[in-house]
């Protein structure tokens, strides 16, 4: 049985094994020992699999892009291809921040009775707050948080930045290590080459064994958030969180298969199919970089892109590509100058627009990424402090089940780069192992 069917079960079988010891919990005075044993070690086993990804992303990431760019550094293509990936995240960005804009719009989701608000703020938790809380702290830093964005571009310890999950500094390094490495002499960029591809096979390996792993993780991932927040607060997810699934479901059923079949006459079919292992895991972990390696995995293998493209494409894009972070910010403010009042003309709702994307960028390698970045949107647009705390504790309690669905989207994007950027270099050939299994 193929990957992504076996991930695929394994995620109804969570759905089912966790809502359903919710109901049964629920409707007793005290939480048993069953449930209580069940969600710990749904936990552990989860946490191992989480782990083992995230051991494998910063020696992924540094070999992948060292590799790629040592490779066609001295080329003259090299300057395109970083204009071509960047150019492409922008446009991409910018298409799923403006479909946000227009289904908030059009949705009005901030006009709720004032039960379902309270339900949201009641099911609000200690360490919900203390995270909210955490969030703000980051976000009062205003002008200085942005020029942090920066520093960690170039870090002063590269070792601390990889210790610390710092992907931005890291590829900073690995771009500008691979392209001095293209720049020695034939001889010593051959045997620095062979090095840094042997050292990336090592690390591909290891990273398919943790691979055979993910409907194993994947049960221990999402089992536990089902066993938490049950059909209640899934229900009280309301307008808001369908405004957000429909933003994100045209930019992935829509958008994105469009941009496949315009700029890469690409089978928008074949792509979803090459891409199934690393969409149900990114939408199971909810994170870009934990989902690399298995996202280079299908990019390499399913689609058939070149280990030039996707060493390039993909690493930078788990850092700077979040179309449905950017997506879901623009949502949420706009939301939340619907549910308090607060009027957003056309200026202030275009200034949202380019600060979501901005920030879906920037606040990428801090802590409670997304509510960092919500909330340095609201202070910029004039939020009250209060309405501020108030808004973000609401939000929260529905992102769980909306952060899995966007990651989903942001790794999609990623893979849409890696194949539209290949055929525009003149690749060929993409999908023939998708037939071949058949």
């Amino acid at each position: 049985m193929k990957l992504h069917w076996k991930i695929l079960i394994s995620l109804i079988l969570s759905f089912i094994i966790g809502l359903w010891s919710n109901i049964s919990v629920d409707q007793q005075s005290a939480i048993p020992a069953w449930f209580t044993g069940l969600k710990e070690s749904c936990l552990f086993v989860g946490t191992l699999f989480l782990n083992g990804l995230k051991m494998v992303v910063i020696p992924l990431v540094v070999t992948s892009i060292i590799c790629g760019v040592a490779k066609i550094g001295s080329e003259s293509g090299f300057g395109r291809l970083g204009l071509k990936t960047i150019g492409f995240y922008a446009l991409t960005g910018f298409f799923a921040v403006c479909t946000g804009l227009l289904c908030v719009n059009l949705m009005n989701p901030g006009i709720v009775d004032d039960q379902i608000r309270e339900k949201m703020l009641s099911s609000s938790t200690e360490s919900q707050s203390a995270k909210i809380e955490g969030a703000i702290d980051h976000a009062d830093k205003g002008l200085q948080g942005l020029i942090e964005i920066f520093h960690r571009m170039i870090p002063s310890n590269l070792f601390k930045a990889a210790s610390e999950g710092q992907l931005l500094g890291l590829i900073f390094f690995g771009l500008l290590f691979g392209f001095f490495v293209a720049r020695q002499s034939p001889k010593a960029r051959e045997t620095q080459v062979a090095f840094w591809e042997s050292l990336n096979a090592v690390i591909l390996s290891i990273t398919k064994l943790i691979i055979s792993f993910a409907p194993i993780g994947v049960f221990g991932l999402v089992t536990p958030t089902l066993m938490q927040v049950g059909f209640e607060t899934l229900g009280v997810m309301g307008k808001f969180a369908v405004t957000v699934l429909l933003g994100l479901a045209i930019h992935a059923l829509i958008v994105l298969p469009l941009l496949l079949w315009i700029l890469g006459k690409i089978n928008f079919k074949s792509h979803y199919q090459a891409m199934a292992p690393a969409l149900l895991t990114a939408f199971s972990t909810a994170s870009s970089s934990a989902t690399l390696p298995l996202t280079m995995d299908c990019i390499r293998k399913r689609a058939g892109v070149s280990n030039k493209i996707t060493s390039f494409t993909l690493p930078l894009g788990a850092t700077i590509n979040m179309d449905g972070t950017a997506l879901f910010e623009c949502v949420v403010v706009v939301f939340l100058a619907q549910l308090f009042g607060v009027e957003m003309g056309f200026v202030t709702q275009f200034t949202v627009v380019l600060m979501a994307l901005l920030t879906s960028i920037g606040v990428a390698g801090i802590p409670s990424a997304s509510l960092v970045a919500i909330i340095v949107i609201l202070q910029a647009v004039g939020f009250p402090p209060e309405s501020i705390a108030m808004g973000v504790g609401i939000v929260y309690v529905v992102d769980r089940i909306l952060d899995m669905t966007r990651t989903a989207i942001n790794v999609f994007g990623d893979s849409c780069a890696a194949v539209i950027i290949g055929k525009s270099e003149g690749e060929s050939g993409y999908y023939k192992s998708l037939s071949q299994d058949k």
